[in-house]
């Protein structure tokens, strides 16, 4: 099947929803399993809902460039960069802001073509700087690979969490 990368349509906004649901669905179980449930819960009571909410937020934000990856005329992936203004702490940048992957397409490269499509709205938007942030945990493991691979540099960050 081919992949077309497109700009997204307002049609195409539920099925991004829950495209990326299901692409982070290990990821959450991943923070479960590090975090352990007590914490995991207190942050993520219901994360289902906060991520299609912070999903449909992105896509439908105006700052944002959003692309989506169709097969069959079938959304299954995403990228959404934003350019930083100067005042931001990183000038002259631009953000991967998200990025899924329908579990169904991948391993197939569309992650790596949605990555390379969204620096390439960066890149046409005059950006020197493109940055992306991922997890360390074991659920964002095959994303530290992809951005790795497409010649990001990791810079290490530890958060920490307890409840109290």
């Amino acid at each position: 099947m081919t992949v077309v990368i497109r700009d997204l349509e307002d049609a195409d906004v539920a099925a991004v929803v829950d495209l990326s649901l299901q692409a982070w669905a290990p990821v959450f179980a991943s923070f479960a399993a590090v975090l352990g449930p007590a914490v995991h819960r207190h942050l993520y009571p219901d994360w289902e809902r906060s991520q299609a909410a912070a999903v449909e937020r992105t896509c439908r934000d105006p700052a944002m460039q959003v692309l989506v990856a169709t097969e069959d005329d079938r959304p299954v992936g995403f990228v959404a960069v934003v350019v930083h203004g100067e005042t931001h702490d990183e000038p002259g940048s631009g953000e991967v802001e998200m990025l899924a992957v329908d579990p169904a397409a991948q391993r197939r490269g569309t992650g790596a073509r949605l990555l390379e499509a969204g620096l390439a709205v960066l890149r046409d938007a005059g950006v020197r700087l493109a940055v992306i942030g991922t997890g360390g945990d074991p659920g964002h493991a095959p994303a530290r690979r992809t951005y790795e691979a497409a010649g990001f540099t990791p810079l290490p960050l530890v958060r920490y969490y307890r409840l109290l």
